[in-house]
């Protein structure tokens, strides 16, 4: 913990503050699940579940379960990005117009971007599923992770400080002028003023109120200038806030275009087996498995480790436990079916067949809701953490009000929406909670005492209990995500 400066605050007042934040993170955050957990189950009991059912025949449970995984990841993983990228070219644009980064709009504009992208990319998948098979998701990842590395490029070669922001802004220039004009004016009246006690000094007709011209002169030099240093700061303060703003943009969309490609190697490997008549056997299994920990090692290894290897190998092994739980669905149904068998009753193969794809497939769309919760609360906090070490509360109370609004206006339009489109918006509100939950990490850890740190962290797990089931484990985990990711440095 970093000590305070200036202790305006008892360690009892501290407590009951950071409590009081944290409580509102984790109440944000909980309040989630529920409308998440029943968009599932309607997936999951619905028309939904019919073409991954169909897709355990084409690919395998294993190919079934590494493709939903790395669409869910990538999924979640975009839903962030985007409002923050968005946010970023907000906060650009308001500080060209001579104004303050405009936290608030920006943070509005994210909103609106993760609710909306996240409705449209549920709706797409949806219909491609619905429509295509699980199999058109597969070229619908290798499309999208193209577009996204050409994105990346674009952004990479335009936005820059000198050709998106400009060196010195027009409103920058007028004021310099209109400061170097009051100083210029000045010289000129203190010039003749000498001129004049000169004069009058040689004629000895010494002037009684010479004392106090010359002070309201020093006094209004020294204004001109305190506005010229204080212009100066200004310039300065948003030239280092647009570097910080683009610097941010640029990493990000990296991340965004270079996450992504592990998990779609690793789906299309193992998709691409069960295409071919091999999903069903164990070498793919040992094939999958190697080609995750071959990749991790490159990535890990390398001489610049940046955030989006990190995020990328995360994924990989997530994407492969999914895979792994499908599996094990299936493989559970079967045992049960040998000793139904055993037991005397009779039972179809047919049937044991259809219960093991159903199993699987439940399993699969599971634990892909799961990870993308879990993923959009680790990059809602590393976006949260480092925004609430310099605005303090304000961005725990923003972005759970953000939440709340995003649920209230999914809830009124899910008929217009649709299921997918429900299920995308509604991770875009985990994404702002995840926010909020980073946010009040980083004031657990600011916090000059341990009475704050344990307060607030109190204070989360009160939230979280509040709404959610009493799945310690679970809260444990997203409490653990939060500070883990909050204390992040993306750079």
């Amino acid at each position: 913990m970093e000590p305070s400066q200036q202790k305006t605050m008892s360690p009892v007042m501290e407590s009951a503050k950071g409590f009081v934040l944290g409580a509102v993170a984790g109440g944000t955050l909980g309040a989630t699940e529920v409308p998440v957990n029943q968009i599932m189950q309607e997936i999951i009991s619905g028309a939904q579940l019919k073409p991954v059912m169909s897709g355990i025949k084409s690919l395998g449970a294993l190919g079934l379960g590494a493709l939903l995984g790395t669409t869910a990841l990538i999924t979640s993983m975009t839903l962030v990005v985007t409002g923050v990228i968005v946010a970023a070219s907000v906060a650009l644009c308001l500080l060209r117009l001579r104004k303050t980064e405009g936290w608030v709009a920006a943070g509005l504009a994210a909103a609106l971007t993760t609710t909306s992208s996240g409705a449209a990319l549920g709706a797409i998948i949806e219909n491609l599923s619905m429509s295509y098979g699980m199999v058109s998701l597969l070229w619908a990842l290798g499309i999208f992770t193209v577009l996204k590395l050409l994105m990346h490029f674009f952004v990479k070669y335009t936005c820059t400080e000198r050709k998106f922001c400009g060196l010195i802004t027009d409103a920058t220039k007028r004021e310099q002028a209109r400061l170097l004009a009051l100083e210029v004016d000045l010289r000129h009246r203190v010039a003749l003023e000498l001129e004049k006690r000169i004069k009058a000094c040689e004629m000895k007709k010494p002037e009684e109120d010479d004392l106090a011209t010359w002070e309201a002169q020093r006094r209004e030099r020294e204004e001109i200038k305190r506005e010229q240093r204080k212009a100066v700061e200004l310039e300065m303060q948003k030239r280092s806030s647009r570097q910080r703003l683009l610097k941010a943009v640029a990493k990000y969309t990296e991340f965004l275009a270079f996450s992504g490609i592990p998990m779609t190697v690793t789906a299309f490997v193992t998709a691409g087996f069960g295409i071919f008549g091999f999903g069903d056997y164990r070498f793919v299994f040992v094939i999958l498995l190697v080609v995750v920990l071959c990749m991790s090692f490159w990535l890990m290894s390398s001489w610049r480790l940046n955030f989006w290897m990190l995020m990328g190998c995360m994924g990989m092994f997530a994407t492969f436990a999914i895979s792994v739980l499908t599996v094990h669905a299936g493989q559970e149904v079967a045992g049960m079916s040998v000793k139904i068998r055993l037991a005397g009753q009779d039972i179809s193969n047919e049937n044991i067949s259809i219960r093991m794809s159903h199993a699987s497939s439940v399993q699969a769309i599971s634990a892909g809701f799961f990870v993308s919760e879990v993923c959009q609360v680790g990059l809602g906090a590393t976006v949260g953490g480092p925004v609430a070490r310099e605005t303090g509360g304000k961005v725990i109370l923003g972005a759970s009000v953000t939440a709340a609004v995003v649920l209230s206006i999914v809830e009124m339009s899910s008929q217009m929406l649709g299921v997918g489109g429900k299920a995308g918006a509604l991770l875009g509100a985990a994404g702002a909670a995840g926010v909020s939950m980073g946010g009040a990490a980083a004031v657990a850890v600011k916090s000059s005492s341990w009475g704050g740190t344990i307060g607030t962290t109190a204070g989360m797990i009160f939230g979280l209990l509040v709404f959610r089931k009493w799945d310690i484990v679970n809260i444990g985990l997203q409490v653990c995500v939060a500070y883990l990711f909050a204390m992040t440095n993306l750079y």
